[in-house]
Parts: C-alpha cells; structure tokens; sequence
C-alpha cells in the first residue's frame, strides 16, 4: 500500500512520492503569538502531527519544520495595547503554545525557528530577489512584483488578472499594483525594527516562510501544510517569492486542514464564540479535544458543540474500557497455550483509511472495530495472554499514530475524579471489589492518592 495525498495545487489525489527514498520533509506554518490561539488553529496542529506520526509509523525519517512568527503587526499592537514590548508579549504567548499543544499531544517540531532568528536568511533572500528584478523599493518599503511571475495564482486556480480586479487592498501610492504585496516594511516611529540594506524595518509575513523553509529543509521539499484560509494570499505568495528567488519549485504536495465552526456559526470575537484552547482545556479533557478534531476527514468543515465533545468523551471511554479490561485480564490469562489471533484485516483497514489521505475518521472505525472484537474475546471464559497481547499491541500501535494513547492516558480533570470515585463507592458497595480496585489503580497510576476515611473518601494529586 502507499500513501495518497490531496494535493490543493492539481486539486486531486496522488500517490506521494517523496524527493529522497524513505525521507519525508514537511513544513507547517505555525502560530502568529500575540494570543492564545483558538480550536480552529488546534486544529491544523493536530492534523499535521497526525501526519507526521503516521509517516514515522510507515517507516520514513521526518523532518518536521514549524515556524513561530513572533514579530508582526498584530504582536506590535497588542503591545501597545498592554503597555509592554512586543517581544515580552511574543515570549509569553510562544511558550502559551508550546505548552497548550503539548496539551494536546502535539509532539514539538524538530524545529521551530523564530522570525527574529532569522532576520539575514530573510533580508538575502529579499536582496536577491530585488537583484533579479522580482522585488522594487518604494520609500522604505520593498514589494514583490507579481506580474513578474508568470504562474501567480496557480495554487489558489486563479488568474493575475482576476486577482487584480478583485484585490481588496487599501490605497497605496508605493505600489505598482495592488496585487503586489510586502517583503519588507520601512520602520515606524516607536516601532521595532532591523538594519537592512532598504533600510531599518521589518520584514513581511510571506517572505518569512519562504526564508525559513528554504534554511531547514532546501529549495524544494516534500510537503506544505496549513489551514485552508492561507491558501491565498500566504502560500500563493510563498510560492511566488521562492521560485523566483530559487528558480526551483518549492514544494511538491500542498495540505490544506479545512475550517472549523462553533454551533455551526462561523468563530468571531463579534459572535462570542471565539474558543481558545487555554480556555477549553479548563472545560474537557485536552484528549477529548484531540480526539474531537480527528474524527472527520481533515479536509472536510468541522462543527464544534457540546454535544459532539460528549460523543468523543464516550467514544475515548469505550476505547479505555476495552483496554483496561484487556489488562485486568492479561495476569489472569491462561499461558498454557499460545495461540495467535489473525488481526490483520483490523489492522489493513486503518492503514488503509490513513493511506487515503489521512483519513482519520475511518481510522477511528477501525479502532472502534478493533475494540468489538477484542470486546467479543474477552465474554470467552477462558482467554490466552499472547492473545491477549497482539490486541493490546494493535490498540496501542493505532491510538499512537492518532495521538489518543490509551495507555497514556491525559491528565484527569476534577469532575472525572470525582465520577470515578463515586463509582468505586458503588462498586465496592455492589462486593465488586474487583472493579473498585481497578478504578484505585487507575486513579494511582494518573497521580492521584485516595484516602478511605469516616466522612468519606478524600483524594489529591501527588
């Protein structure tokens, strides 16, 4: 079986077909930290960290490149709004999203370079393309001239022609055409800037990823990743910039994670549905969050609700139930007879989903299907340990590409504490020791210490 992938610049599936034999190149533009950044953003994060798990899962080497831009426009006016340096605000919000996405089980990239960092790999490239008459200065400002790359557009399928009468661009006398967008931005009173040789500024958003994609992972790589609103301008632009300062191409496959919805309203601040993940996780499980954002096709619209964030929150329980009783049964299991169980079928159908574009929809109803079988086993009066071991080995290898390890289970939240304690309370009052015990060991092994007393059973974290 090979891997297939929807690309957005033939806007069709192909067989993927990396530059280097079992090496696999990814970049994936990451956050602008001026804020917590919300579910739709979480979303591409745990798109792509899919991605890439099941690309290492298939066996390749993964170079996984995600930028932090942490000089912008909006980091500059959010400092101004708090009173404080934009780079003090860019700091706090950076380590919000390293932390909020190892919330997530996002495992960090290999790199994550900073704008800041890379100031000369940004102004060389914007000084070579002023030297091969791509780019022009204009009072400070350095712009990129579209009309001087023949294929601009070809990425989002649209003409120069209609993108010059549809630019929704405010007046600018230092411009050619409206199309024409920044590379680099002359200085402003009080604001911060760089030496350059167009003088002091800053450089612009698109240049950026062009700059530190081409450092990381060389003039062409494998695969380009992003949330579908920065197919135009941002990746259009990319596109432009690089093969013109390059004259290679830039990358060979385009992803693109589709747009994300709150009660079927599109999020805004204005509609107060605007939902951070630093928030949420105070709400859900960051696990059910994750799960949530898997269980559609990653092109496909999402629609975020309570009532769907309860159907992941049984779903993960059916698929830790099933685990947990596979272990409380592994120590009991008869080890007179090894027998094998055939899964592969199981185990061809989530490949298979994956395969075909990252379906992690239909992964999840091979996982579901994994845990009815092993389910059925388990009614059997007398079961087998290695049996027992290929299932737990098969839910393992799944809920790892997916990031949903059961068995590493997220921190509880206090509610599920709470739950899982007054259920040991009806067990054991039930004489099922078996399965107060049980909940006992599971709270154990999340850290957390129950003590039995006359008012009660109190509980913490270690």
């Amino acid at each position: 079986m090979s891997i297939v992938i929807y690309n957005t610049m033939s806007r069709k599936k192909e067989q993927f077909v990396p530059i280097h034999k079992g090496e696999v190149k990814i970049y994936v533009c990451g956050p602008t930290v001026y804020n917590f950044f919300h579910i739709g953003n979480a979303r591409c994060f745990v798109v792509f960290d899919v991605v890439r798990r099941y690309f290492n899962y298939r066996g390749y080497k993964v170079t996984y490149v995600q930028n932090i831009t942490d000089v912008d426009d909006k980091i500059i006016k959010a400092g101004q709004e708090q009173n404080r340096p934009p780079m003090e605000v860019a700091e706090q919000f950076m380590q919000a999203f390293l932390a909020d996405t190892a919330e997530l089980g996002v495992v960090p990239a290999d790199v994550h370079p900073r704008v800041t960092d890379h100031m000369d790999d940004i102004i060389d490239m914007i000084v070579t393309l002023v030297d091969k008459g791509y780019a022009y200065t204009s009072d400070g400002d350095v712009y990129f001239r579209a009309s001087s790359f023949k294929e601009y557009g070809k990425l989002s399928h649209q003409s120069l022609g209609d993108l010059q009468a549809g630019a929704r661009v405010e007046v600018n006398e230092k411009k050619e055409a409206p199309v024409d967008f920044a590379l680099w931005k002359a200085a402003k009173p009080g604001e911060i800037s760089w030496a350059s040789p167009f003088g002091a500024g800053r450089p612009g958003w698109h240049i950026e990823c062009s700059a530190m994609s081409r450092k990381y992972l060389g003039d062409t790589f494998d695969i380009h990743g992003g949330g579908h609103d920065l197919v135009f301008p941002h990746h259009e632009n990319e596109i432009a910039q690089s093969e013109c300062a390059t004259g290679h191409p830039f990358a060979n496959y385009w992803m693109h994670n589709g747009f994300l919805n709150v009660n079927h309203e599109k999020m805004s601040k204005s509609l107060g549905n605007f939902l951070t993940v630093h928030d949420l996780t105070s709400k859900y499980q960051p696990r059910v969050l994750r799960f949530f954002l898997l269980s559609a096709q990653y092109r496909n619209p999402l629609n975020f609700s309570d009532d769907l964030l309860e159907g992941c929150q049984n779903g993960l329980d059916r698929i830790d139930t099933s685990r947990d009783n596979l272990l409380f049964r592994l120590d009991k299991a008869a080890i007179s007879q090894e027998h094998q169980v055939d899964l592969s079928s199981q185990k061809n159908a989530f490949m298979k989903a994956m395969d075909d574009d990252f379906n992690t929809a239909d992964a999840i109803s091979a996982v579901y299907e994994l845990v009815r079988d092993a389910n059925t086993y388990l009614r059997q009066d007398k079961v087998e340990k290695a049996v027992i071991e290929q299932y737990l080995e098969l839910l393992g290898e799944m809920c790892g590409v997916l990031g949903i390890d059961a068995v590493k289970r997220c921190e509880l939240i206090d509610a599920d504490i709470e739950a899982l304690i007054l259920e040991r309370t009806e067990a054991r009052k039930a004489r099922n020791y078996a399965r107060a015990d049980e909940i006992r060991s599971l709270l154990t092994e999340q850290g957390i210490v129950l003590e039995d007393t006359a008012q009660g059973v109190k509980w913490k974290r270690e």
